[in-house]
């Protein structure tokens, strides 16, 4: 991670040789590429990025990865991501020639509300470029995968690098890329060494998935309060975590979620950063960086 600012390339200044590569193959190819994550420098800032080449080899969207990972296993690993690298900002959907894309990277697929506000933007796939290690590999990643199709009904690809054997990192990865099918069934799976893998995505299952089991029929309001690397669920959220005291002290985040006649509504109060509020149809989502004090979701 030390050395990750002298890979770092100038997506939005034209000097990216990775977008110059995607770009190349996508007009050539006539494909849409989602291209992995590259190190992005902007603004002085080092962001986790992800870009969507189309067709024609233009950028048709840009993903900054918006939840950082950190890990800290005595004897095994111990990882902060955000010592080096800056949260994004915003979620990512974007139109293609094969559907509604929504996009994460790696951590991203650990929050469910992510997933879910895709939906609800009709994203019918969800892609994440990740690079989990050999411990959350083996415990988290098909769960994790199968976990947000479950909760949407939509289809989730991931995309990993290969494993390297021989590898001098303490950071080893995991592999196994994937394509998850809108029941849980996996379409398509790579091992951990170098490979090609092909899927078929049928955009009518998820209308006859959606139609089979429904989740989402009902009238109903659901508020959710998370505060994140707590586990606590309330109306107050408050104080540090360590799971995020690198990026902010205080994260508090209120979702409400409505179907039918009810509209969704939540307001964050905090007394720190100003606050954000964003409203998608049928979901609501706001959050406050609230430091030391202390946010109130209503």
């Amino acid at each position: 991670m030390e050395t990750m600012r002298s890979y770092a390339e100038d997506i939005d200044g034209g000097r990216s040789p990775s977008v110059s590569m995607l770009s190349e193959v996508a007009a050539a190819r006539k494909i849409t590429i989602v291209g992995g994550s590259v190190p992005e420098m902007a603004s002085g800032q080092l962001f986790n990025t992800c870009c969507v080449v189309g067709p024609d080899g233009e950028i048709k969207a840009k993903h900054r990865k918006l939840h950082l990972f950190g890990i800290d296993i005595p004897g095994d690993i111990t990882f902060r991501e955000s010592d080096t690298f800056t949260a994004g900002q915003e979620p990512t959907v974007v139109d293609t020639d094969v559907g509604r894309i929504g996009i994460g990277i790696c951590h991203d697929i650990r929050f469910p509300e992510l997933a879910m506000l895709y939906r609800s933007r009709g994203a019918h796939l969800i892609c994440y470029p990740s690079a989990f290690n050999m411990s959350t590999g083996q415990l988290l990643w098909d769960l994790m995968q199968k976990s947000r199709v479950i909760d949407n009904q939509l289809f989730v690809v991931t995309c990993s690098p290969a494993r390297d054997p021989n590898s001098k990192s303490d950071f080893v990865v995991w592999g196994n890329s994937s394509l998850i099918g809108p029941f849980g069934e996996v379409l398509a799976a790579a091992g951990h060494e170098d490979a090609t893998v092909i899927g078929e995505v049928d955009l009518c299952s998820i209308d006859a998935v959606r139609c089979e089991t429904h989740l989402f029929v009902v009238d109903f309001v659901l508020g959710l309060v998370f505060y994140f690397g707590s586990g606590v669920r309330g109306k107050i959220c408050a104080g540090r975590t360590s799971l995020w005291k690198h990026r902010v002290e205080g994260i508090c985040t209120g979702w409400s979620i409505s179907r039918g006649n009810v509209r969704a509504s939540c307001v964050a109060l905090g007394d720190g950063n100003a606050v954000q509020r964003t409203e998608e149809g049928h979901v609501c989502m706001c959050w406050s960086h609230a430091g030391d004090g202390v946010c109130t979701i209503v």
